[in-house]
Order: structure tokens, then sequence, then C-alpha cells
């Protein structure tokens, strides 16, 4: 299912480019050097998906705690049902709610490191830029994370929101080079578009879970079985004579 994860980050990237995309733009790059610039952009997206990598890590680790339950078929199909939970229901009652109200000082703080970093020109400053733009709140990156916990697994979760950061690569790299190229009606339709992906993939995190034998898509479980019989036959005189030889 690490496909997915490059599904989510090329058609995410599009709302990237709406949430994420002031922070490119205003990125210090120096404009009068392509190679120097190129260099800057390199470590501004190595910073992200770092930062990525890391959350991906975090959340495998809470996967992989989860499978040693032997749940690991229930948790993919958990992790569907929860995407098109959070497709169907409406934003009115997710604001009503407002999960995210414990971590809103965390981000406040990283939003303000990031202000101060957009002002420097160092080399640092751009590594130091993209890994604190991994840790603001996204939607694409929440799809992500149940991704990555429905690995069970610390490294492939890993992979998997690095993998999301790499497909975000190309569109943001555009919009740094070429500014809001996108016109309001574009990004209109590409965030109708989004909710449809994400229920098709998380129909196929169902099917996963299924174990229909799909090869690649849903295989079956594995269940490994011991045999405990043993052969008692008593061993002939001549034949344990030729063993002792």
């Amino acid at each position: 299912m690490l496909y997915t994860a490059l599904i989510f980050g090329l058609l995410g990237s599009f709302h990237c480019v709406g949430m994420c995309g002031p922070i490119a733009f205003l990125l210090p790059v120096d404009r009068s050097n392509n190679f120097k610039k190129f260099g800057q952009i390199f470590l501004y997206h190595f910073g992200r998906i770092l930062a990525y990598a890391i959350i991906g890590f975090t959340f495998g680790l809470v996967g992989k705690s989860l499978n040693l339950f032997g749940i690991q078929q229930q948790l993919s199909i958990a992790i569907g049902i929860l995407m098109l939970l959070v497709v169907f229901i409406p934003q009115q009652t997710f604001n009503k709610y407002n999960f995210s109200k414990p971590i809103f000082k965390a981000i406040s703080k990283v939003k303000s490191a990031l202000g101060k970093e957009l002002k420097k020109k160092s080399p640092d400053t751009f590594l130091t830029i993209g890994f604190l733009n991994g840790f603001l709140p996204c939607g694409l990156v929440y799809m992500a994370v149940f991704g990555a916990i429905a690995s069970a697994s610390v490294w492939e979760g890993s992979l998997y929101m690095a993998l999301f950061g790499m497909g975000t690569i190309p569109l943001m790299t555009s919009a740094i080079y070429l500014g809001n190229f996108l016109n309001a009606q574009v990004r209109q339709r590409v965030r109708r578009a989004i909710p449809v992906f994400i229920v098709v993939i998380a129909c196929l995190f169902i099917i996963r879970g299924l174990g229909l034998g799909i090869p690649y898509i849903s295989p079956k479980p594995v269940v490994e079985t011991v045999d405990a019989s043993y052969n008692c036959a008593p061993v002939s005189l001549e034949n344990k004579t030729i063993n002792n030889q």
C-alpha cells in the first residue's frame, strides 16, 4: 500500500500549494544564482520529508503496538472507515468539537519559529523552514498518518510519510519557481476531487483488511501452523545397529 502515499502526495500537493504555498512563495531563495537556488530548495524539501518521516516513524510505532495484538487486518479496515468518516462528516462537526485545541500552543510556536527563519538567509535556514513546515497541521497529512498507522511498522510508517512528502515535491517546487500559478477555479476543482480520491484509497485499505486473496491489494492473512505430530514408531534392532555404526 506504499503507492497510496505517492498518490496522496501528488494529489495533496494541489492542496499544499493553497495551504503552505505562502511559505514557499516567501522562501528567501537566491534568485540570481540558479545553482544556489536549487540547493536551497533541495534543503527545504529535505527538511519537510525529514519531518514527515519522523511523524511516520512515531505513528508506525503506534500501528506496530496495535499489531502485537494480532489485529493488523482489523486495523486496516478501521483506518479505511476513519478516512470515510473524515470525508463524510460535515466540517462543522469537526469545528464544533475542535480536536486540535490541545496542540494549538505547539502550532503557534512552530509558526513563530517559521516567521523568524523566513527572515534569514543562512544555509541551514531552508532546512529548518522545511522541517518546521512539515509539522504544521494539514488534513492531507492526517490522511497519510492513517496510512502510516495501518503499515504497523516503524520503518514502513516512516517510508510511507517520506513517500507522501516526495509526492508533493513537483508542484511545491513549481510554486517556488513560478509563484501562485494556479488560479482560483483550478484550485477549487482540485479541492473537490481530493475527497473522491480519499474515498478510493479508504476503500483500498478496507479491501486490504478483508484478506480477499488479491495479490498486492488484498493478500490473504498468513496463518502459521505448528505440526505437533511425532512419529513414535519403534525402531528395529537392525536399523539401530546401522545408525550406531
